[in-house]
C-alpha cells in the first residue's frame, strides 16, 4: 500500500467517523506521525494532502524541519526535556506534551526570550498508567490555573495518550472522561477562553476518539506502515 493510498483511506474513514457523531470534518486535524520516518516518506505523505506531522524526538524535528515545504507544520507529540525547549519552540506549531509546571515555566523563558507566545496542550494520563507521561486528571485544573498566568504560552487544550488495546471500544470511556473534563473547564472559563483543541486517538482507536470530540488524531502505522 502506498502512504497516498493509506492517507486517502484514514481521512475517509475520520470523515465516516465525524458523519456517525453528527460533526464537521474540517473540526478534526490529521496529523501523520512520521517519527523514524525518513524525509521522502514526510514528502510523499505532504503530496498526498498531509500539512500536519507528528514528531517525539527534538533532533527528528530539527533535521526533517529545514527540509519539508514552509506550509509543513510540526507538532511535538513526544515527552519534552526541560534542555532541549530551546531547539523546538520556534520549530513546532503546538506543543501537546506538557506534563509539568516546571516544563512549562522553561517554555514561558524560552519563548519570552524570543517575543512569541507558544501553543501547548496539557497531557493528560487518564487511564493512570505506570509507563506513560501525563497528569492525572484530578491535577489538570491546578496545574492550569498556574500556567495560564504566564504570558508567553496560550493553553489550546488537552492531549491523551490512550493504552494500547486489541479493542478500540475499551479506549472508548477514557476518551470520554477527558472530553467531559475539557468541557467542564471551558465551562468554568478557567481557560480564558483560548481551549479548543482535544488531541485523542491513534491509528487503533482514533474513529471512536473521533466520536467522542477529538480535534486532533495522531496516525503513524495507519498512514506510513509499521514501524
Amino acid at each position: 500500500m502506498s502512504i497516498a493510498v493509506n492517507y486517502a483511506e484514514v481521512k475517509a474513514r475520520m470523515e465516516a467517523a465525524c458523519a456517525r457523531a453528527g460533526r464537521d470534518p474540517k473540526e478534526v486535524t490529521l496529523i501523520a506521525v512520521s517519527k523514524t520516518k525518513p524525509v521522502s516518506m514526510l514528502t510523499e505523505a505532504y503530496e498526498a494532502g498531509s500539512r500536519d506531522f507528528g514528531e517525539n524526538k527534538v533532533q527528528e524535528i530539527t533535521e526533517k524541519y529545514p527540509q519539508m515545504p514552509e506550509d509543513a507544520k510540526f507538532h511535538m507529540i513526544g515527552h519534552l526535556q526541560t534542555n532541549k525547549v530551546g531547539q523546538v519552540i520556534d520549530k513546532v506549531v503546538l506543543i501537546h506534551s506538557v506534563d509539568s509546571v516546571h516544563l512549562a515555566e522553561k517554555i514561558e523563558k524560552e519563548a519570552a526570550k524570543r517575543d512569541i507566545v507558544k501553543d501547548i496542550l496539557l497531557e493528560v494520563n487518564v487511564a493512570e498508567e505506570e509507563s506513560k507521561f501525563g497528569l492525572k486528571m484530578d491535577e489538570v485544573i491546578p496545574v492550569l490555573e498556574t500556567i495560564k498566568t504566564f504570558p508567553h504560552i496560550c493553553v489550546r487544550g488537552l492531549m491523551t495518550i490512550a493504552p494500547y488495546v486489541e479493542n478500540a471500544e475499551e479506549n472508548r470511556k477514557h476518551f470520554k472522561d477527558l472530553y467531559q473534563l475539557y468541557v467542564d473547564i471551558k465551562t468554568k472559563n478557567i481557560d480564558n477562553g483560548t481551549m479548543n483543541v482535544l488531541s485523542m486517538g491513534m491509528t487503533g482507536d482514533y474513529e471512536v476518539a473521533v466520536e467522542e470530540g477529538a480535534t486532533m488524531i495522531r496516525v503513524g502505522t495507519g498512514i506510513f506502515g509499521s514501524r
